[in-house]
């Protein structure tokens, strides 16, 4: 009867540290489910304001005054504008006058 006693007695302490130890390592688990969550939550949030900022930088009068400032450029007037005329040179002329008259 003693050794019976001594046999329950090891497996309730051996099913006590079983439980302590998974009961260790549960909230080993959710703290670091916690941390992961968290660390989304600021990924997330520092993805959003990259696309904001992203939409500011590319509206028209914000890059019409990057062009302006940085690249020294100016909106084209009617004073300043070249018209350039194609002429096709004297081979290709030839060439599709012949292919005409064919």
């Amino acid at each position: 009867m003693a050794r019976l006693n001594f046999v329950l007695l090891l497996a309730v302490l051996v099913s006590a540290l079983y439980l302590v130890h998974t009961q260790y390592e549960s909230r080993r688990l959710y703290v670091e489910l916690e941390k992961a969550a968290a660390q989304s939550r600021k990924v997330t949030t520092e993805h959003e304001r990259l696309q904001v900022e992203k939409r500011a930088e590319a509206i028209p009068l914000k890059i019409e005054s990057l062009a302006r400032d940085r690249l020294k450029m100016r909106a084209a007037t009617p004073a300043i504008t070249e018209y350039v005329k194609y002429r096709p040179a004297a081979g290709v002329a030839a060439a599709a006058q012949k292919a005409r008259n064919e």
